[in-house]
C-alpha cells in the first residue's frame, strides 16, 4: 500500500510542479507585458541618459572629437575652480525655497478665499488661473516691462507715494525677489489644486469644531491642515522640483534687462547682473553649449539631479515621521480613553 502511494506521489507530484511553474511563468510574462511601456521609457529617458551622464563626468569630450577619460578632473574643476559653480547653487537654492513657500502660501490663501466668498468665486477663479496659460517668456517679458526702473508702472507708482523703486531684474539684490514674484503670479494651478482639497474636507468636523467653540485659526490648524496635508505635500515636492529646474525666466529676464536681447554677436553670459540671476539648469547649458565641456556640464547634471533627488526624499521622509507621530497620538488617545 505505502509503495502504491509512493508511485502514485512520485507519478503526480512532479506534474504539478511543472504547471505551477507554468502559471508563474504566464503571470510574470503577462506583468513584464503590461510594464513593458514603462520599463522603455524609464530606459529610455531616464536610466540610459544617467548612466551616460554619469559616463561622461569622467572624461575630457568637447562634442566632436572623441572622449577621453580625465578621472577627476572635471569634478576637481566644478566643486574646487570653477568660479561659477558655487554662486549658482546658492542661488537655485534661495529660489528651492522662496518660490516654493510663497507658491504653497499664496496658492493656498487664494483657494480659501475662493472657496469662502459667495458671489463671484468663479470670476476670481478664473482671473487667478489665467496668469499660469501664459508661455513663461511672454510672461517675463511683460515682467521686466511692468518692473522697468525707468519707464515701468510699478516704480511709477511707487514713486507716486515718495518711494524710490529698486532697479529690480538691474540690482543683484532685488533680482531674485523680482524672479519669486514672477513665479507667485502663476499659481494658478497649486490654487484649483487646493481649491478641489479644501472641498473635498467633511463639513461635520467644522460643524463640530464651531460648536466646542473653535476659533476661524483652531479650525484652520486643526480641521482644514490635516485634511489637505497630503495635498500641501505634493504641492511642496512639486514647487521643489521645478524650482530646482529655473532656467527659462532667470535667462529671459537677464537678456532684457542687460539689453543682449536684441543680439550683439556674442553669447550670452546668463546670471546678469552679477552672476545673481544664474542657476544651475542655465549653468549646464553655458558649460556644454557655449563652452562644449561636456565633462563639467555632465558634473552640474549630476549635482542638479543629486540636489533634487535629496530635497524629495527628505520632505517624504519627514512627512512619514509626521503622520507615524499623528497616529502614535491617536492610538494613545484612543488607549487612554
Amino acid at each position: 500500500m505505502s509503495a502504491a502511494t509512493t508511485t502514485t506521489a512520485g507519478t503526480t507530484a512532479p506534474p504539478a510542479t511543472a504547471g505551477l511553474r507554468t502559471r508563474r511563468r504566464r503571470r510574470a510574462l503577462r506583468t513584464l507585458a503590461f510594464l513593458s511601456p514603462w520599463l522603455v521609457g524609464f530606459g529610455v529617458f531616464f536610466a540610459y541618459p544617467l548612466a551616460a551622464t554619469v559616463y561622461f563626468s569622467f572624461m575630457d569630450y568637447d562634442g566632436f572629437t572623441a572622449p577621453s577619460f580625465a578621472g577627476l578632473a572635471n569634478w576637481s574643476y566644478v566643486l574646487g575652480d570653477s568660479p561659477l559653480f558655487w554662486p549658482a547653487l546658492r542661488n537655485t537654492l534661495w529660489l528651492v525655497a522662496a518660490t516654493t513657500v510663497c507658491r504653497v502660501v499664496f496658492g493656498l490663501g487664494v483657494g480659501l478665499l475662493v472657496t469662502r466668498i459667495k458671489r463671484g468665486a468663479g470670476l476670481l477663479r478664473t482671473l487667478c488661473f489665467l496668469p499660469f496659460l501664459a508661455p513663461p517668456v511672454a510672461a517675463t517679458l511683460a515682467f521686466v516691462f511692468l518692473l522697468n526702473p525707468g519707464t515701468g508702472p510699478v516704480n511709477g507708482l511707487l514713486a507716486r507715494f515718495g518711494i524710490d523703486g529698486p532697479a529690480w531684474f538691474g540690482d543683484p539684490a532685488w533680482a531674485k525677489p523680482a524672479l519669486t514674484v514672477l513665479a507667485v503670479w502663476g499659481v494658478g494651478d497649486l490654487m484649483v489644486i487646493f481649491v478641489a482639497a479644501l472641498l473635498d474636507v467633511p463639513r461635520e468636523q467644522y460643524e463640530a469644531a464651531e460648536l466646542d467653540g473653535a476659533s476661524a485659526y483652531q479650525r484652520f490648524r486643526y480641521v482644514t491642515l490635516p485634511n489637505i496635508a497630503p495635498v500641501v505635500l505634493f504641492a511642496v515636492v512639486t514647487g521643489v522640483i521645478q524650482a530646482t529646474q529655473s532656467y527659462t525666466q532667470p535667462l529671459v529676464a537677464g537678456q532684457i534687462a542687460s539689453g543682449a536681447a536684441g543680439g550683439s554677436g556674442r553669447p550670452f553670459e546668463p546670471g546678469y547682473p552679477d552672476k545673481s540671476t544664474l542657476t544651475l539648469p542655465q549653468l549646464v547649458y553655458q558649460q556644454g553649449f557655449q563652452r562644449f565641456d561636456y565633462g563639467s556640464a555632465c558634473v552640474v547634471a549630476l549635482v542638479l539631479f543629486t540636489l533634487a533627488l535629496s530635497l524629495t526624499a527628505l520632505l517624504m521622509r519627514r512627512r512619514s515621521g509626521v503622520a507615524a507621530g499623528a497616529a502614535g497620538a491617536a492610538g494613545a488617545a484612543g488607549a487612554g480613553s
